[in-house]
């Protein structure tokens, strides 16, 4: 685990990733000797960024619109030649967080499937070039869902669990392996704005983990870190949640 170069070759592509977690996961693949892309929308400074990051190149791109998804991935390809990881995660936060049969919810996780398939399936082609494929689907952050989503938590990450299992069924005959991370409460920079309107969801997420506190960006980055190096190379179709580990037996366990 603390070979820094143990991703020395491999080219990475992150999603959203000028803030945040992607942030944070786009510098640690490169940290450990990956070639990473970091992709994000147009509005969000992502080529700024990385201006001075090593290893890292930046890219400005729609991550709302399925359908383009496929015209992304060849401009990836023309950048990196070969695609051999893969982190998903789309800049899909509410305005506010999701009550548990809020509308919006089935429209969101519906969107989140859409986008992942079809950047996924777009890119396997090129990933099956790769030696050690691998993809890595992130999932909603905590602050996406009210005091009283916990019911919405558990289907966000279950509909999650159920498209990664579906892509590790695609791509593991071509050894391209695929699994899921599932935060908890992570300080981003959208969740502390979340936060600093809502402090009693603040307070139930660190009340809700076991260790009394919420986690950062870089909590999740390690986690990809191993799914994404060869350590993880026998895991697939699974995922890992990253939430300090719960205080109780409730549903919000999920995430």
């Amino acid at each position: 685990m603390g070979d820094r170069l143990r991703l020395y070759g491999l080219k990475a592509v992150v999603t959203n990733a000028a803030s945040g977690i992607g942030e944070a996961v786009a510098r640690t693949l490169a940290k450990h000797g990956a070639t990473v892309l970091a992709v994000d929308t147009t509005n969000s400074g992502v080529e700024k960024q990385f201006t001075s990051v090593k290893g890292v190149d930046a890219l400005a791109a729609n991550l709302t619109d399925a359908t383009r998804m496929p015209a992304l991935v060849e401009q990836i390809v023309e950048r990196l030649g070969v695609i051999d990881v893969l982190v998903n995660d789309f800049p899909l936060q509410p305005d506010e967080p999701l009550q548990t049969t809020d509308d919006r919810f089935d429209r969101l996780v519906q969107t989140r499937a859409a986008l992942v398939m079809s950047m996924c399936r777009s890119a396997l082609p090129h990933m099956q070039k790769s030696p050690a494929g691998r993809i890595i689907n992130i999932g909603f952050l905590r602050s996406v869902f009210a005091t009283n989503g916990a019911a919405a938590c558990v289907v966000a990450r279950k509909d999650l669990a159920a498209l990664t299992r579906a892509l590790a069924a695609e791509t593991g005959e071509f050894s391209i392996t695929a699994n899921y991370v599932q935060p908890g409460a992570i300080m981003t920079p959208t969740a502390r704005e979340v936060f600093r309107k809502d402090r009693a969801l603040r307070d139930y997420c660190i009340a809700n983990s076991a260790a009394k506190r919420v986690g950062e960006p870089v909590d999740i980055a390690k986690v990809v870190l191993f799914l994404a190096s060869d350590d993880a190379g026998f895991v697939s179709g699974t995922g890992i949640v990253v939430d300090g580990g719960s205080a109780g037996s409730s549903a919000d366990a999920a995430g």
